[in-house]
Protein backbone atom coordinates (compact mmCIF):
# COMPACT_ATOMS: atom_id res chain seq x y z
CA UNK A 1 0.00 0.00 0.00
CA UNK A 2 2.98 2.59 0.97
CA UNK A 3 4.29 1.92 -2.74
CA UNK A 4 1.13 2.63 -4.29
CA UNK A 5 0.51 5.95 -2.42
CA UNK A 6 3.92 6.91 -3.71
CA UNK A 7 3.44 5.91 -6.84
CA UNK A 8 0.21 8.21 -6.24
CA UNK A 9 1.79 10.91 -5.54
CA UNK A 10 4.31 10.92 -8.20
CA UNK A 11 1.92 9.99 -11.08
CA UNK A 12 -0.73 12.06 -10.39
CA UNK A 13 -1.27 16.32 -8.71
CA UNK A 14 -4.63 17.04 -7.08
CA UNK A 15 -6.19 19.98 -8.10
CA UNK A 16 -9.32 21.89 -8.08
CA UNK A 17 -10.85 18.79 -6.85
CA UNK A 18 -9.66 16.97 -9.78
CA UNK A 19 -6.54 14.18 -10.19
CA UNK A 20 -4.98 15.44 -13.61
CA UNK A 21 -2.05 13.06 -14.48
CA UNK A 22 1.59 14.75 -14.87
CA UNK A 23 1.81 13.10 -18.42
CA UNK A 24 -1.96 14.32 -19.66
CA UNK A 25 -2.50 16.48 -22.15
CA UNK A 26 -4.17 19.80 -21.67
CA UNK A 27 -7.07 20.98 -23.69
CA UNK A 28 -6.32 24.23 -25.40
CA UNK A 29 -7.99 27.09 -26.05
CA UNK A 30 -6.66 30.01 -28.10
CA UNK A 31 -8.70 33.33 -28.33
CA UNK A 32 -6.94 35.93 -31.24
CA UNK A 33 -8.83 39.44 -31.67
CA UNK A 34 -8.91 40.93 -34.83
CA UNK A 35 -6.50 44.38 -34.76
CA UNK A 36 -6.86 44.96 -31.18
CA UNK A 37 -3.48 47.21 -30.46
CA UNK A 38 -1.47 46.27 -28.00
CA UNK A 39 -1.64 49.13 -25.93
CA UNK A 40 -5.58 48.56 -25.44
CA UNK A 41 -5.88 46.11 -23.03
CA UNK A 42 -5.23 47.36 -19.06
CA UNK A 43 -2.31 44.99 -18.19
CA UNK A 44 -0.19 46.33 -21.29
CA UNK A 45 -0.59 50.08 -20.11
CA UNK A 46 -4.04 51.26 -20.91
CA UNK A 47 -6.18 53.36 -18.54
CA UNK A 48 -9.29 54.33 -20.17
CA UNK A 49 -10.85 50.64 -20.90
CA UNK A 50 -11.79 48.48 -18.73
CA UNK A 51 -10.37 44.75 -19.36
CA UNK A 52 -10.44 43.17 -15.93
CA UNK A 53 -10.77 39.36 -17.56
CA UNK A 54 -7.65 39.44 -20.13
CA UNK A 55 -5.67 41.42 -17.06
CA UNK A 56 -6.99 38.76 -14.87
CA UNK A 57 -5.24 36.35 -17.42
CA UNK A 58 -2.27 37.86 -17.62
CA UNK A 59 -1.86 37.90 -13.69
CA UNK A 60 -2.60 33.94 -13.46
CA UNK A 61 -0.52 33.33 -16.42
CA UNK A 62 2.81 34.76 -18.31
CA UNK A 63 2.61 38.27 -20.09
CA UNK A 64 5.10 38.37 -23.18
CA UNK A 65 5.81 42.11 -23.73
CA UNK A 66 7.71 41.84 -27.92
CA UNK A 67 5.50 39.05 -28.80
CA UNK A 68 5.61 39.62 -32.68
CA UNK A 69 3.13 38.76 -35.88
CA UNK A 70 4.11 38.03 -38.66
CA UNK A 71 2.84 40.32 -40.76
CA UNK A 72 0.45 43.03 -40.32
CA UNK A 73 -2.07 42.06 -41.62
CA UNK A 74 -5.11 39.68 -41.42
CA UNK A 75 -4.44 36.78 -43.54
CA UNK A 76 -0.63 36.24 -43.99
CA UNK A 77 -0.66 36.60 -40.12
CA UNK A 78 -3.08 33.98 -39.56
CA UNK A 79 -1.77 32.19 -42.53
CA UNK A 80 1.74 31.86 -40.58
CA UNK A 81 -0.04 31.79 -36.62
CA UNK A 82 -1.42 28.16 -38.00
CA UNK A 83 1.29 26.63 -39.83
CA UNK A 84 4.35 28.30 -37.68
CA UNK A 85 5.98 29.19 -41.33
CA UNK A 86 6.86 32.90 -42.69
CA UNK A 87 3.74 33.11 -45.12
CA UNK A 88 6.02 34.06 -47.96
CA UNK A 89 6.82 30.14 -47.58
CA UNK A 90 3.06 29.18 -48.19
CA UNK A 91 2.42 31.69 -50.58
CA UNK A 92 0.18 33.26 -48.48
CA UNK A 93 2.08 36.98 -49.16
CA UNK A 94 0.81 39.45 -51.96
CA UNK A 95 2.51 40.54 -54.14
CA UNK A 96 0.88 43.44 -55.07
CA UNK A 97 -0.61 45.94 -52.73
CA UNK A 98 -4.00 45.74 -53.33
CA UNK A 99 -5.00 42.31 -52.99
CA UNK A 100 -2.78 41.71 -49.44
CA UNK A 101 -5.35 39.64 -47.45
CA UNK A 102 -8.58 36.95 -49.12
CA UNK A 103 -10.59 39.99 -50.03
CA UNK A 104 -13.79 37.37 -51.66
CA UNK A 105 -14.99 34.94 -51.29
CA UNK A 106 -15.46 34.06 -54.61
CA UNK A 107 -11.42 34.20 -54.91
CA UNK A 108 -9.42 31.17 -55.80
CA UNK A 109 -6.82 32.28 -53.43
CA UNK A 110 -6.30 30.41 -49.86
CA UNK A 111 -4.17 27.88 -47.49
CA UNK A 112 -2.90 25.58 -49.70
CA UNK A 113 -3.79 22.07 -48.10
CA UNK A 114 -0.12 20.61 -48.23
CA UNK A 115 0.28 23.19 -45.26
CA UNK A 116 0.40 21.37 -42.10
CA UNK A 117 -1.55 23.43 -39.45
CA UNK A 118 -1.57 22.78 -35.54
CA UNK A 119 -5.47 22.13 -35.62
CA UNK A 120 -4.15 18.92 -38.25
CA UNK A 121 -1.43 17.87 -35.87
CA UNK A 122 -3.46 17.90 -32.68
CA UNK A 123 -6.02 16.04 -34.58
CA UNK A 124 -4.15 13.12 -35.26
CA UNK A 125 -3.24 12.78 -31.71
CA UNK A 126 -6.77 12.38 -31.05
CA UNK A 127 -7.90 15.98 -30.16
CA UNK A 128 -11.53 17.40 -31.08
CA UNK A 129 -10.80 20.53 -32.76
CA UNK A 130 -12.73 23.80 -33.51
CA UNK A 131 -12.64 27.27 -34.63
CA UNK A 132 -15.18 29.38 -34.16
CA UNK A 133 -15.57 32.95 -35.73
CA UNK A 134 -13.13 34.32 -38.19
CA UNK A 135 -10.84 32.25 -40.56
CA UNK A 136 -9.86 35.05 -43.67
CA UNK A 137 -7.85 32.26 -45.35
CA UNK A 138 -9.71 31.44 -48.51
CA UNK A 139 -12.43 29.35 -49.33
CA UNK A 140 -12.44 27.41 -52.77
CA UNK A 141 -10.42 26.89 -55.99
CA UNK A 142 -11.89 25.36 -59.06
CA UNK A 143 -15.65 25.02 -57.84
CA UNK A 144 -18.09 26.81 -55.73
CA UNK A 145 -18.27 23.23 -53.16
CA UNK A 146 -14.54 22.12 -53.25
CA UNK A 147 -13.71 24.25 -50.25
CA UNK A 148 -10.31 23.40 -50.86
CA UNK A 149 -9.09 26.27 -48.29
CA UNK A 150 -11.95 25.80 -45.66
CA UNK A 151 -11.10 24.88 -42.36
CA UNK A 152 -12.67 21.57 -42.05
CA UNK A 153 -9.81 20.47 -44.66
CA UNK A 154 -6.91 21.86 -42.52
CA UNK A 155 -7.46 20.13 -39.39
CA UNK A 156 -10.61 20.94 -37.79
CA UNK A 157 -13.51 18.77 -36.83
CA UNK A 158 -16.25 21.53 -36.17
CA UNK A 159 -16.07 25.28 -37.99
CA UNK A 160 -18.74 28.06 -37.05
CA UNK A 161 -18.11 31.60 -38.32
CA UNK A 162 -17.84 33.92 -40.93
CA UNK A 163 -14.83 32.40 -43.36
CA UNK A 164 -14.33 36.00 -44.38
CA UNK A 165 -14.64 38.00 -40.91
CA UNK A 166 -16.54 41.29 -40.83
CA UNK A 167 -15.84 44.44 -42.80
CA UNK A 168 -16.91 47.69 -42.54
CA UNK A 169 -19.09 46.48 -45.67
CA UNK A 170 -20.57 44.16 -43.20
CA UNK A 171 -22.60 47.15 -41.54
CA UNK A 172 -26.10 47.90 -43.78
CA UNK A 173 -25.41 51.69 -42.90
CA UNK A 174 -21.64 51.34 -42.66
CA UNK A 175 -19.11 53.55 -44.71
CA UNK A 176 -17.24 51.02 -46.95
CA UNK A 177 -13.95 49.06 -46.35
CA UNK A 178 -12.64 47.01 -49.61
CA UNK A 179 -10.98 48.79 -52.08
CA UNK A 180 -13.08 52.10 -51.03
CA UNK A 181 -10.99 54.55 -53.25
CA UNK A 182 -11.02 52.31 -56.04
CA UNK A 183 -15.01 51.80 -55.87
CA UNK A 184 -14.87 56.19 -55.60
CA UNK A 185 -13.25 55.89 -59.22
CA UNK A 186 -15.29 53.31 -60.39
CA UNK A 187 -18.38 55.16 -59.87
CA UNK A 188 -17.00 58.97 -61.19
CA UNK A 189 -16.04 56.87 -64.26
CA UNK A 190 -19.23 54.64 -64.56
CA UNK A 191 -20.99 58.32 -64.18
CA UNK A 192 -18.66 59.81 -67.00
CA UNK A 193 -19.47 56.64 -69.76
CA UNK A 194 -22.87 56.91 -68.84
CA UNK A 195 -22.95 60.35 -70.30
CA UNK A 196 -21.09 59.44 -73.60
CA UNK A 197 -24.55 58.76 -75.17
CA UNK A 198 -26.30 61.68 -74.42
CA UNK A 199 -23.24 63.52 -75.54
CA UNK A 200 -23.19 62.12 -78.88
CA UNK A 201 -27.06 62.80 -79.37
CA UNK A 202 -26.09 66.65 -78.63
CA UNK A 203 -25.03 67.15 -82.22
CA UNK A 204 -27.79 65.31 -84.14
CA UNK A 205 -30.30 66.99 -82.71
CA UNK A 206 -28.69 70.31 -82.60
CA UNK A 207 -28.32 69.37 -86.09
CA UNK A 208 -24.85 70.35 -86.59
CA UNK A 209 -23.75 66.63 -87.98
CA UNK A 210 -25.37 63.65 -87.84
CA UNK A 211 -24.05 60.79 -85.32
CA UNK A 212 -24.79 57.25 -86.26
CA UNK A 213 -27.01 55.61 -84.17
CA UNK A 214 -25.30 52.51 -84.13
CA UNK A 215 -22.17 54.68 -82.14
CA UNK A 216 -24.50 55.79 -79.51
CA UNK A 217 -25.72 52.54 -79.06
CA UNK A 218 -22.55 51.07 -78.46
CA UNK A 219 -21.45 53.49 -76.26
CA UNK A 220 -24.52 53.00 -74.05
CA UNK A 221 -24.15 49.29 -74.30
CA UNK A 222 -20.17 50.07 -73.25
CA UNK A 223 -21.22 51.88 -70.71
CA UNK A 224 -23.69 49.75 -69.25
CA UNK A 225 -21.22 46.54 -69.50
CA UNK A 226 -18.09 48.41 -67.82
CA UNK A 227 -20.77 49.56 -64.87
CA UNK A 228 -21.97 46.22 -64.34
CA UNK A 229 -18.23 44.18 -64.39
CA UNK A 230 -17.68 45.72 -61.51
CA UNK A 231 -20.86 46.47 -59.48
CA UNK A 232 -21.37 42.85 -59.58
CA UNK A 233 -18.96 42.48 -57.07
CA UNK A 234 -18.19 45.60 -55.17
CA UNK A 235 -22.06 46.49 -55.45
CA UNK A 236 -22.88 43.65 -53.43
CA UNK A 237 -20.06 43.65 -50.90
CA UNK A 238 -22.48 42.80 -48.00
CA UNK A 239 -23.51 39.79 -49.69
CA UNK A 240 -21.04 38.21 -51.02
CA UNK A 241 -18.04 38.17 -48.00
CA UNK A 242 -20.44 38.56 -44.71
CA UNK A 243 -21.97 35.03 -44.45
CA UNK A 244 -21.94 32.90 -41.51
CA UNK A 245 -21.34 29.03 -41.90
CA UNK A 246 -21.77 26.13 -39.94
CA UNK A 247 -18.89 23.26 -41.35
CA UNK A 248 -20.10 23.09 -45.19
CA UNK A 249 -23.88 24.79 -44.95
CA UNK A 250 -24.48 28.72 -44.97
CA UNK A 251 -26.97 29.76 -42.44
CA UNK A 252 -26.67 33.45 -42.99
CA UNK A 253 -26.16 35.23 -45.84
CA UNK A 254 -25.88 38.33 -44.97
CA UNK A 255 -24.61 37.98 -41.49
CA UNK A 256 -26.44 40.13 -39.02
CA UNK A 257 -23.58 41.73 -37.85
CA UNK A 258 -25.20 42.87 -35.15
CA UNK A 259 -26.03 39.49 -34.01
CA UNK A 260 -22.69 37.74 -35.16
CA UNK A 261 -20.81 37.71 -32.19
CA UNK A 262 -23.48 36.49 -29.73
CA UNK A 263 -23.79 33.87 -31.55
CA UNK A 264 -19.91 32.63 -31.67
CA UNK A 265 -20.00 33.42 -28.05
CA UNK A 266 -22.95 30.63 -27.93
CA UNK A 267 -21.15 28.12 -30.21
CA UNK A 268 -17.83 28.56 -28.56
CA UNK A 269 -19.55 27.69 -24.78
CA UNK A 270 -21.35 24.74 -26.55
CA UNK A 271 -18.10 23.42 -27.99
CA UNK A 272 -16.26 23.50 -24.28
CA UNK A 273 -19.52 21.87 -23.16
CA UNK A 274 -19.78 19.01 -25.93
CA UNK A 275 -16.17 18.08 -25.46
CA UNK A 276 -15.22 19.01 -21.64
CA UNK A 277 -14.20 15.31 -21.21
CA UNK A 278 -11.10 15.99 -23.72
CA UNK A 279 -8.69 16.81 -24.90
CA UNK A 280 -9.73 19.29 -27.40
CA UNK A 281 -8.53 22.42 -28.89
CA UNK A 282 -11.03 25.60 -29.31
CA UNK A 283 -9.28 28.16 -31.38
CA UNK A 284 -12.10 31.47 -30.93
CA UNK A 285 -11.17 33.83 -33.45
CA UNK A 286 -13.50 36.55 -32.34
CA UNK A 287 -15.14 39.33 -35.02
CA UNK A 288 -14.16 41.94 -32.23
CA UNK A 289 -12.54 44.53 -32.43
CA UNK A 290 -12.71 45.18 -36.23
CA UNK A 291 -15.18 47.62 -37.83
CA UNK A 292 -18.01 48.45 -38.09
CA UNK A 293 -17.77 47.56 -34.65
CA UNK A 294 -21.44 46.06 -33.60
CA UNK A 295 -21.66 46.06 -29.65
CA UNK A 296 -24.84 45.47 -27.79
CA UNK A 297 -26.47 47.34 -25.71
CA UNK A 298 -25.21 47.20 -21.79
CA UNK A 299 -21.36 47.82 -23.36
CA UNK A 300 -23.05 50.94 -25.61
CA UNK A 301 -21.07 54.27 -24.33
CA UNK A 302 -19.77 52.67 -21.32
CA UNK A 303 -15.93 53.14 -22.31
CA UNK A 304 -14.28 56.25 -21.88
CA UNK A 305 -12.61 55.49 -25.57
CA UNK A 306 -16.28 55.58 -27.60
CA UNK A 307 -17.24 53.09 -29.97
CA UNK A 308 -14.37 51.30 -30.14
CA UNK A 309 -13.78 51.37 -26.74
CA UNK A 310 -17.01 50.01 -25.65
CA UNK A 311 -16.29 47.04 -28.31
CA UNK A 312 -12.88 46.17 -26.64
CA UNK A 313 -14.78 45.87 -23.33
CA UNK A 314 -17.33 43.80 -25.07
CA UNK A 315 -14.32 41.31 -26.11
CA UNK A 316 -13.13 41.30 -22.16
CA UNK A 317 -16.46 40.29 -21.27
CA UNK A 318 -16.82 37.73 -23.69
CA UNK A 319 -13.41 36.19 -22.77
CA UNK A 320 -14.34 36.27 -19.46
CA UNK A 321 -17.69 34.34 -20.20
CA UNK A 322 -15.52 31.72 -21.69
CA UNK A 323 -12.58 31.48 -18.55
CA UNK A 324 -15.96 31.11 -16.48
CA UNK A 325 -17.00 27.97 -18.52
CA UNK A 326 -13.53 26.67 -17.71
CA UNK A 327 -14.31 27.15 -14.18
CA UNK A 328 -17.17 25.82 -14.30
CA UNK A 329 -16.59 22.90 -15.81
CA UNK A 330 -13.35 22.66 -13.34
CA UNK A 331 -11.15 22.57 -16.69
CA UNK A 332 -8.99 25.80 -15.78
CA UNK A 333 -6.07 23.59 -14.17
CA UNK A 334 -6.02 21.20 -16.94
CA UNK A 335 -6.37 23.88 -19.71
CA UNK A 336 -3.46 25.87 -21.88
CA UNK A 337 -5.23 29.45 -22.89
CA UNK A 338 -3.67 31.98 -25.06
CA UNK A 339 -4.34 35.08 -25.89
CA UNK A 340 -3.61 37.39 -28.64
CA UNK A 341 -4.10 39.20 -32.00
CA UNK A 342 -3.62 39.02 -35.53
CA UNK A 343 -1.81 42.36 -35.72
CA UNK A 344 -1.78 45.50 -34.27
CA UNK A 345 -4.85 48.08 -34.11
CA UNK A 346 -6.07 50.03 -37.67
CA UNK A 347 -4.75 53.62 -37.30
CA UNK A 348 -7.12 54.61 -40.37
CA UNK A 349 -10.41 53.33 -39.04
CA UNK A 350 -13.26 55.04 -39.28
CA UNK A 351 -16.87 55.25 -38.33
CA UNK A 352 -18.49 58.42 -39.97
CA UNK A 353 -15.88 61.19 -38.09
CA UNK A 354 -14.98 59.33 -35.23
CA UNK A 355 -11.73 57.22 -34.79
CA UNK A 356 -12.61 53.58 -34.99
CA UNK A 357 -9.24 51.79 -34.47
CA UNK A 358 -6.86 50.58 -31.61
CA UNK A 359 -4.16 52.23 -30.00
CA UNK A 360 -0.73 50.63 -30.23
CA UNK A 361 1.07 52.46 -27.37
CA UNK A 362 4.60 53.51 -28.06
CA UNK A 363 5.47 52.07 -31.21
CA UNK A 364 4.86 53.34 -34.75
CA UNK A 365 2.08 52.57 -37.34
CA UNK A 366 0.14 49.91 -36.85
CA UNK A 367 -2.28 47.60 -38.91
CA UNK A 368 -1.09 47.32 -42.80
CA UNK A 369 2.69 49.23 -42.17
CA UNK A 370 4.80 46.61 -42.81
CA UNK A 371 7.30 46.32 -40.76
CA UNK A 372 6.69 49.22 -37.89
CA UNK A 373 6.40 47.81 -34.30
CA UNK A 374 2.75 48.97 -34.13
CA UNK A 375 1.60 46.91 -36.90
CA UNK A 376 3.20 43.62 -35.30
CA UNK A 377 3.42 43.65 -32.11
CA UNK A 378 0.48 42.26 -30.31
CA UNK A 379 -0.59 41.09 -26.95
CA UNK A 380 0.54 37.35 -25.54
CA UNK A 381 -0.69 35.98 -22.69
CA UNK A 382 -0.52 32.02 -21.71
CA UNK A 383 -2.05 30.92 -18.89
CA UNK A 384 -1.56 27.37 -17.83
CA UNK A 385 -2.07 27.30 -13.87
CA UNK A 386 -0.46 24.06 -12.96
CA UNK A 387 2.67 24.23 -15.31
CA UNK A 388 3.08 28.29 -15.61
CA UNK A 389 4.18 30.61 -12.67
CA UNK A 390 1.31 33.31 -12.25
CA UNK A 391 2.61 36.85 -13.11
CA UNK A 392 5.70 36.41 -14.83
CA UNK A 393 6.33 38.79 -17.83
CA UNK A 394 9.07 37.57 -20.34
CA UNK A 395 10.55 40.45 -22.35
CA UNK A 396 12.24 38.31 -24.95
CA UNK A 397 11.00 38.24 -28.89
CA UNK A 398 8.78 35.94 -29.22
CA UNK A 399 6.46 34.81 -32.25
CA UNK A 400 2.51 34.08 -33.21
CA UNK A 401 4.85 31.06 -35.17
CA UNK A 402 5.70 30.13 -32.04
CA UNK A 403 2.17 28.69 -31.39
CA UNK A 404 2.47 25.52 -33.55
CA UNK A 405 5.37 23.79 -32.02
CA UNK A 406 4.59 24.78 -28.67
CA UNK A 407 1.41 23.27 -29.31
CA UNK A 408 2.90 20.18 -30.60
CA UNK A 409 5.17 19.94 -27.56
CA UNK A 410 2.44 20.09 -25.05
CA UNK A 411 -0.06 17.93 -27.24
CA UNK A 412 2.44 15.67 -28.45
CA UNK A 413 2.44 16.22 -32.17
CA UNK A 414 4.77 15.41 -34.53
CA UNK A 415 6.38 18.29 -36.68
CA UNK A 416 6.96 18.17 -40.30
CA UNK A 417 10.58 17.48 -41.18
CA UNK A 418 9.77 18.01 -44.75
CA UNK A 419 9.45 21.71 -44.50
CA UNK A 420 11.33 24.59 -42.47
CA UNK A 421 9.31 25.80 -39.41
CA UNK A 422 10.17 29.14 -38.55
CA UNK A 423 8.57 28.93 -35.41
CA UNK A 424 10.29 27.67 -31.74
CA UNK A 425 8.94 25.65 -28.91
CA UNK A 426 8.09 28.59 -25.85
CA UNK A 427 7.71 26.14 -23.54
CA UNK A 428 11.30 26.45 -21.76
CA UNK A 429 10.66 30.28 -21.79
CA UNK A 430 7.23 30.01 -20.33
CA UNK A 431 8.21 27.66 -17.76
CA UNK A 432 11.48 29.59 -16.67
CA UNK A 433 13.82 27.04 -17.80
CA UNK A 434 15.75 28.86 -20.05
CA UNK A 435 16.46 32.68 -19.95
CA UNK A 436 16.96 33.34 -23.47
CA UNK A 437 14.17 33.48 -26.73
CA UNK A 438 15.28 30.71 -28.94
CA UNK A 439 14.98 33.59 -31.80
CA UNK A 440 17.95 34.68 -33.11
CA UNK A 441 16.57 37.12 -36.26
CA UNK A 442 12.97 37.19 -37.56
CA UNK A 443 11.75 38.57 -40.44
CA UNK A 444 9.33 41.41 -41.09
CA UNK A 445 7.33 41.12 -44.43
CA UNK A 446 4.57 43.18 -46.14
CA UNK A 447 3.43 41.20 -48.43
CA UNK A 448 6.49 39.19 -50.32
CA UNK A 449 8.76 42.07 -49.64
CA UNK A 450 11.16 42.13 -46.78
CA UNK A 451 10.56 45.16 -45.13
CA UNK A 452 12.60 44.82 -41.55
CA UNK A 453 14.56 42.47 -39.75
CA UNK A 454 14.89 41.94 -35.78
CA UNK A 455 18.07 41.00 -34.24
CA UNK A 456 18.12 39.36 -30.91
CA UNK A 457 21.64 39.55 -29.65
CA UNK A 458 23.02 36.39 -28.00
CA UNK A 459 25.49 37.64 -25.72
CA UNK A 460 23.92 40.82 -24.58
CA UNK A 461 19.77 42.04 -24.14
CA UNK A 462 20.05 44.37 -26.71
CA UNK A 463 17.23 43.71 -29.95
CA UNK A 464 18.42 45.61 -32.92
CA UNK A 465 16.04 46.35 -35.76
CA UNK A 466 16.80 47.39 -39.43
CA UNK A 467 14.18 48.92 -41.73
CA UNK A 468 14.81 48.46 -45.67
CA UNK A 469 11.61 49.58 -46.83
CA UNK A 470 9.28 52.07 -44.98
CA UNK A 471 5.78 53.04 -46.27
CA UNK A 472 4.91 56.45 -47.00
CA UNK A 473 2.30 57.81 -44.48
CA UNK A 474 -0.41 60.65 -45.26
CA UNK A 475 -0.65 63.03 -44.43
CA UNK A 476 3.10 63.32 -44.36
CA UNK A 477 4.90 62.36 -41.26
CA UNK A 478 2.28 60.42 -39.94
CA UNK A 479 2.32 56.66 -39.49
CA UNK A 480 -0.65 55.88 -40.96
CA UNK A 481 -1.76 55.96 -44.78
CA UNK A 482 -5.12 57.85 -44.12
CA UNK A 483 -5.60 58.41 -48.29
CA UNK A 484 -5.47 55.17 -49.71
CA UNK A 485 -6.72 53.42 -46.17
CA UNK A 486 -3.93 51.18 -45.95
CA UNK A 487 -0.03 51.62 -46.46
CA UNK A 488 1.98 50.31 -49.34
CA UNK A 489 4.56 47.29 -49.34
CA UNK A 490 5.87 48.86 -52.76
CA UNK A 491 6.22 51.58 -54.98
CA UNK A 492 4.69 53.97 -52.65
CA UNK A 493 7.48 53.21 -50.07
CA UNK A 494 10.90 54.49 -48.82
CA UNK A 495 13.87 52.28 -49.41
CA UNK A 496 16.74 53.29 -46.87
CA UNK A 497 20.33 52.82 -47.82
CA UNK A 498 21.98 51.95 -45.30
CA UNK A 499 18.89 50.71 -43.40
CA UNK A 500 17.62 52.65 -40.88
CA UNK A 501 19.00 51.23 -37.54
CA UNK A 502 17.06 51.35 -33.70
CA UNK A 503 18.02 49.79 -30.66
CA UNK A 504 14.53 48.27 -30.00
CA UNK A 505 15.90 47.35 -26.44
CA UNK A 506 16.47 51.43 -25.87
CA UNK A 507 14.51 52.70 -28.24
CA UNK A 508 10.96 50.65 -28.90
CA UNK A 509 9.76 53.77 -29.99
CA UNK A 510 11.56 53.61 -32.94
CA UNK A 511 12.58 57.40 -32.49
CA UNK A 512 15.96 57.64 -32.85
CA UNK A 513 17.64 56.88 -35.67
CA UNK A 514 21.49 55.49 -35.25
CA UNK A 515 23.92 55.98 -37.33
CA UNK A 516 27.97 55.43 -37.36
CA UNK A 517 28.64 59.19 -35.62
CA UNK A 518 26.69 57.49 -32.34
CA UNK A 519 26.62 54.00 -32.53
CA UNK A 520 30.22 51.93 -32.90
CA UNK A 521 28.58 48.95 -33.97
CA UNK A 522 26.60 50.07 -36.80
CA UNK A 523 28.50 48.68 -39.32
CA UNK A 524 29.45 45.09 -37.74
CA UNK A 525 25.29 45.17 -36.54
CA UNK A 526 24.28 45.73 -40.32
CA UNK A 527 26.70 43.52 -41.79
CA UNK A 528 25.92 40.87 -39.38
CA UNK A 529 21.56 41.27 -40.17
CA UNK A 530 22.37 41.51 -43.99
CA UNK A 531 24.14 38.05 -44.20
CA UNK A 532 21.54 36.87 -41.91
CA UNK A 533 19.19 37.99 -44.48
CA UNK A 534 20.87 36.17 -47.31
CA UNK A 535 20.80 33.35 -45.76
CA UNK A 536 17.05 33.56 -44.80
CA UNK A 537 15.95 34.22 -48.51
CA UNK A 538 17.99 31.54 -49.80
CA UNK A 539 16.09 29.05 -47.50
CA UNK A 540 12.89 30.32 -49.34
CA UNK A 541 11.31 27.64 -52.16
CA UNK A 542 9.42 29.75 -54.78
CA UNK A 543 5.99 28.25 -54.46
CA UNK A 544 2.25 29.57 -56.45
CA UNK A 545 1.05 33.12 -54.84
CA UNK A 546 -1.98 32.44 -53.67
CA UNK A 547 -2.78 36.44 -53.47
CA UNK A 548 -1.98 37.01 -57.31
CA UNK A 549 -4.12 39.50 -58.58
CA UNK A 550 -5.87 36.53 -60.61
CA UNK A 551 -6.39 34.43 -57.74
CA UNK A 552 -8.41 37.51 -55.44
CA UNK A 553 -10.36 38.74 -58.23
CA UNK A 554 -14.11 37.79 -57.50
CA UNK A 555 -15.45 34.75 -59.34
CA UNK A 556 -19.13 34.55 -59.53
CA UNK A 557 -18.99 30.35 -59.60
CA UNK A 558 -16.92 30.02 -56.98
CA UNK A 559 -19.10 32.55 -54.87
CA UNK A 560 -20.67 30.40 -51.83
CA UNK A 561 -24.26 31.23 -51.77
CA UNK A 562 -27.30 29.57 -50.20
CA UNK A 563 -31.43 29.89 -51.07
CA UNK A 564 -32.49 30.54 -54.12
CA UNK A 565 -30.22 29.86 -57.07
CA UNK A 566 -27.21 32.18 -57.77
CA UNK A 567 -27.27 35.18 -57.76
CA UNK A 568 -30.38 35.60 -56.24
CA UNK A 569 -28.39 34.08 -52.58
CA UNK A 570 -30.10 34.79 -49.34
CA UNK A 571 -31.03 32.81 -46.15
CA UNK A 572 -31.58 33.22 -42.57
CA UNK A 573 -31.64 29.45 -40.73
CA UNK A 574 -29.84 30.31 -37.41
CA UNK A 575 -32.12 30.37 -34.24
CA UNK A 576 -31.83 33.42 -31.99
Amino acid sequence: HRTLRLWLSVCFTFTGGEFVTRNSRPNIVLLMADDLGVGDLGCYGNTSVSTPNIDRLASEGVMLTQHLAAASVCTPSRAAFLTGRYPVRSGMASPNNMYRDVTWLGGSGGLPSNETTFAKMLQHRGYRTGIIGKWHLGMSCASRGDHCAHPLNHGFNFFYGMPLGLLGDCGASSWPEVHRRLRIQLWVTSAVLATLPFLLLVPRLARWFSVPWTLVAASGFLAALFFLSWFSSYGFVRRWNCIIMRDHDIVQQPAEEARASGLMLREALAFIDRHKRGPFLLFLSFLHVHTPLPTRGNFVGRSKFGAYGDNVEELDWMVGKVLAALDRERLTNQTLVYFTSDNGGRLEAREGSAHAGGWNGVYRGGSGTGGLEGGVRVPGIFRWPTVLEAGRVIEEPTSLMDLLPTLSHVGGGILPQDRVIDGRNLMPLLEGRVQRSDHEFLFHYCGIFLHSVRWHQRDCNTVWKAHYITPHGSPEGVDACHGSGVCACSGDVTHHDPPLLFDISRDPAESRPLSSENEALFEAVLSKMAAAVREHRASITPVPLQLSAFNALWKPWLQPCCGAAFPFCGCSREDA
